[in-house]
């Protein structure tokens, strides 16, 4: 019994570790192609198009995007946003500073070195209760 739970327990390590460390670095490499994003505070107006953000960047020229629902839902009903806008980039903003693949990317590389980590204890254990 203790033989089978090690073996499935270092299975279990090696594909945790492996991908834990894989999903990890392509976190990196995304977070890298992601971008530089500064934050701002927008105006937000209604044109007859649907709402838009206007900002001045760094370099002081005025962009524009336009909002999408869950924008909208985010902001509210509101006159003025805080957003990030990519820097080198014209026109392009989001609401929250960091990319969703890249945290779920980030959180599921956790998650996997986590089922390594608890893998790895859970193979010793047999081998402590062999020894006593």
């Amino acid at each position: 019994m203790g033989d089978t739970v090690g073996l499935i327990a270092e299975i279990f390590t090696w594909i945790g570790a492996g991908l834990g460390v894989g999903l990890l670095l392509v976190a990196l490499i995304a977070r890298l192609a992601d971008g530089d994003w500064v934050a701002v505070r927008a105006v937000v107006e209604q044109t007859d198009h649907g709402p838009v953000v206007r900002w001045f960047d760094d370099d002081g020229n005025v962009n524009e995007a336009p909002l999408g629902a869950a924008d909208v839902r985010h902001i509210g009903s509101r006159d003025m946003a805080d957003i990030h806008y990519r820097r080198g980039w014209r026109n392009k903003m989001r609401i929250e500073a960091s990319s969703h693949a890249v945290r779920f990317l980030v959180r599921l590389g956790l998650l996997m070195l986590g089922v390594g980590l608890a893998a790895f204890v859970i193979g010793w254990i047999p081998l402590i209760i062999e020894r006593w």
